[in-house]
């Protein structure tokens, strides 16, 4: 009997490490193909993601953007108003000429308010200066909300209006100036690393309102608050400036119309003295700046950083040179009658400074220049030589903290020291 239970006790114990051996075994090859199937994983994600193949014919009229006769078609425009071209030889009677055909191409105007009937949202005490959070009527259709940042002291202050990018980001709009508050998280997070990227990690804005400037930001159409409620997406721009052109409208006016309109508000503040007012911006935000000099008489100086170049030169199939921004500076018909540095020299003789970069991806150096040229020619007929200044900086796309400081400076001699 001792012998039987024994026997059954040697064959439990053996079948028992049997057993576990085999789930021991079962579970290495477990995880042996677990690690195969993570790594050949990885190394799939790791691959870059094929591009849609795009449906192509054999023959075509267009490449890189443009159109293959783009050559032909820039030597047909010969900018028939621009100064030095056009029969009118009294500037100020050109001037007012000028105006008015980019106005006339920029299509129907918004409807004005009423009234702006601001209201202040938020506030909140900065360093030297307090940041208000405000609603205010931009026009007819919209009640939109800007950043207003007051300095410390008795005013009347000079005032600059602070104009965003483009950027490819739709975002955020005018919380690329002003730092950011009465918003959710994301939208400072999301701020602060636009920052950091291309102005060298300080807000604009902040900066000038430390240096004792009233300062005011709002978002362009489609920037910001003033998005799409499906969200952002950077391919439905140009589908809504195309069905806004439907209905008789102009997206890109429609911006420089409320900078107009922001200007104006500006001027009505009694924080603001509105005889110095000025306006400032980086790429998109630099076209901006001189659209605004250019079209109304409330600013008196203007800085434009990283947005100034020729046609001719901008949009090229040779040189692989298109423009980038799209319907966001396109107004219809305009480029019949002036260039780029032609409209912005209705500005004449207002204190300007541009500043381009010799690293700038999007406009090449050689467009700086020969607008540099067209304008100092313009400002010199006038004698308003000294008034215009343009440079060159050994800098990407950007508007760090040298070139905002260099902006100040422009500022300070001839808007807040007057």
């Amino acid at each position: 009997m001792k012998l039987l239970i024994c026997l059954l006790l040697y064959l439990c114990n053996n079948f028992i490490k049997v057993e576990v051996m085999k789930t021991i075994i079962y579970f290495k090859r477990c995880i042996i193909l677990a690690i195969i199937l993570l790594v050949n994983i990885t190394a799939v994600l790791a691959q870059p993601k094929s591009k849609t193949r795009l449906q192509k014919r054999e023959n075509y009229e267009f490449t890189f953007d443009l159109p293959r006769y783009v050559e032909q078609l820039k030597t047909e425009l010969t900018y028939p108003l621009a100064w030095r071209n056009s029969d009118i030889k009294d500037f100020v009677e050109w001037k007012s000429v000028a105006k008015a055909k980019v106005l006339e191409c920029m299509m129907t105007p918004p409807l004005k308010s009423n009234d702006y009937d601001m209201q202040v949202i938020a506030e909140e005490k900065r360093d030297g200066y307090t940041a208000r959070k405000i609603l205010f009527n931009v026009n007819a259709y919209s009640r939109i909300s800007a950043y207003m940042l007051i300095p410390d002291g008795k005013g009347p202050f000079p005032a600059v209006n602070m104009l965003h990018d483009h950027g490819g980001h739709l975002y955020i709009g005018k919380e690329k100036m002003v730092r950011p508050f009465d918003v959710d998280t994301a939208v400072v997070n999301d701020a602060d690393n636009w920052v950091k990227k291309l102005y060298d990690g300080q807000y604009t804005g902040d900066y000038f309102a430390r240096n004792g400037y009233v300062v005011f930001s709002a978002d362009a159409p489609m920037w910001g608050e003033r998005g799409r409620e499906e969200g952002v997406d950077r391919s439905k721009y140009d589908i809504i400036c195309g069905n806004m052109m439907m209905l008789g409208r102009d997206l890109s006016a429609f911006m420089t119309y409320d900078d107009i309109t922001g200007t104006e508000f500006l001027a009505s503040l009694p924080e603001v003295d509105k005889s110095r007012i000025g306006c400032m911006g980086c790429s998109m935000g630099a076209y901006r700046a001189w659209m605004l000099a250019a079209l109304s008489d409330k600013i008196a100086v203007a800085a434009s950083i990283c947005w100034m170049t020729t046609t001719d030169v901008q949009m090229s199939v040779k040189d692989k040179k298109r423009e980038y921004g799209g319907f966001a500076n396109c107004i219809p018909a305009l480029r019949q009658w002036l260039d780029y540095p032609h409209i912005a020299s209705i500005a004449c003789p207002k204190p300007m400074l541009f500043v381009n970069g010799t690293r700038d991806h999007l406009f090449p150096v050689d467009g700086s220049q020969s607008a540099f040229a067209t304008m100092r020619d313009v400002w010199r007929s006038q004698s308003g030589d000294s008034a215009l200044e343009t440079e060159l900086w050994d800098v990407p796309h950007s508007c760090g903290k040298a070139l905002q400081l260099r902006a100040l400076e422009f500022f300070d001699k001839n808007l807040k020291n007057k």
